[in-house]
């Protein structure tokens, strides 16, 4: 078992694979599913925040239903799912209490993801979860999106791990499935294949390793975990593809411990979010904000209400970027806005509390919240910065 330790990552995805939840069976293996969710809590009780991606659902409905043939058609897939969601998260419900953790689930399709006002609720969900200890189960929602059981985009939801990692700012991405990691050949057919432990840089010689690295189980194969560690390493992430059946495996990867073929951050996460958003590619409008704002932002972490706000110029909807100025013409730096510009016309200068009134809605008392700002110049050290999301 794994020592309390400090450890280098603070928030991990992880992503569960059918195979692994099956055991290569038609089924779901609650033996397996009852060790790997004991080891997120380890992690979770040591102050960590994990979040699962889990595969699993068609499998579940198939088993409930009791067909042995694999009957294909994508809409019977989504019966498939649509029967076998509430069975899994029943047993993850189940495991978690346990070890007394509460559990949430989350649907979410890549439509959700690519809409800006959806971006910014599925994060600010998420973080809110985090933030209240609660575990969420993270699956696509195969009812309306066949992505996954088109056995493309997502694949197997391990595309969809990469993007919650980009959502949540994770420090890490762990994809666990029936394979070491990434060979230079095809380890169930190749008994010379060596296991690459580390890629620096995802070329055309390692996308065709993971074409020979052909996986029958499952959805996704080692192609599509390729694709998602490109996906997660470009957001500042660590990314591990391991054996998800080696003895806690989730703990020792937690750790630092070398298992299966680790991918290096192309960039830091600061650096990553911060050219997105201070580019100026994205920037729809300007926000010229008081002293008093200005201060709270740059010295203190502070989020942007709306009575810091003294002027709103351009226009753009809620979930778009937007520069911020002080009145004298400093350029502060950008964030993602709660609301759009006719609303802030609307609610500029006045207390958080009257937002639901002046406004008739509320989606929380921050213009921008401070986790969706990126500042150019911060005096304000991450070890002082908090993961409080928008309400």
């Amino acid at each position: 078992m794994l020592k309390a330790l400090e450890l280098p990552y603070r928030r991990i995805v992880v992503k569960l694979g059918t195979s692994l939840l099956t055991g290569g069976s038609d089924r779901l293996n609650r033996g397996i599913m009852s060790s790997l969710v004991a080891q997120v809590a380890r992690l979770h009780e040591q102050g960590l925040e994990p979040i699962i991606v889990s595969s699993g659902a068609i499998a579940s409905g198939r088993s409930k239903l009791g067909l042995t043939r694999k009957i294909k058609g994508i809409p019977f897939k989504q019966v498939l799912a649509s029967v076998g969601q509430g069975r899994l998260m029943n047993i993850y419900e189940r495991l978690f209490a346990q070890h007394n953790i509460t559990v949430a689930q989350a649907l979410l399709t890549r439509a959700d993801l690519a809409d800006r006002a959806g971006y910014i609720n599925a994060r600010n969900t998420l973080l809110a979860l985090l933030e209240l200890g609660v575990v969420c189960i993270v699956n696509e929602n195969d009812v309306v999106s066949i992505d996954e059981i088109h056995e493309a985009q997502f694949g197997d939801n391990d595309n969809l791990s990469a993007m919650v990692a980009n959502l949540v700012d994770a420090d890490l991405l762990i994809m666990l499935t029936d394979i070491g990691g990434l060979y230079t050949a095809d380890p169930h057919h190749d008994p010379k294949a060596q296991l690459i432990p580390q890629v620096a840089r995802i070329d055309a010689n390692i996308e065709r390793l993971g074409a020979v690295n052909a996986n029958s189980l499952g959805t996704g194969g080692m192609i599509t975990k390729i694709e998602a560690a490109r996906l997660a390493t470009a957001s500042g992430a660590d990314v591990v593809i391991a054996d998800g059946r080696e003895p806690e495996i989730i703990l020792r990867l937690a750790s630092g411990e070398a298992i299966g073929t680790r991918f290096l951050p192309t960039t830091s996460k600061l650096e990553s979010r911060k050219r997105w958003m201070l580019s100026g590619l994205s920037t729809r409008g300007k926000l010229v904000i008081d002293a008093g704002a200005a201060l709270a932002l740059r010295k203190q972490n502070r989020s942007l209400l709306p009575a810091g706000v003294h002027k709103v110029e351009g226009r753009f909807e809620r979930g778009e970027i937007v520069a911020i100025h002080d009145i004298e013409g400093t350029h502060l730096g950008c964030g993602i806005t709660n609301y759009s510009s006719h609303d802030i016309g609307i609610i500029k200068g006045a207390h958080s509390n009257k937002i639901a009134t002046l406004l008739s809605f509320d989606y929380g008392p921050e213009v921008v919240h401070r986790n969706n700002l990126a500042l150019l110049e911060s005096e304000v050290t991450s070890e002082h910065r908090q993961t409080v999301p928008v309400q």
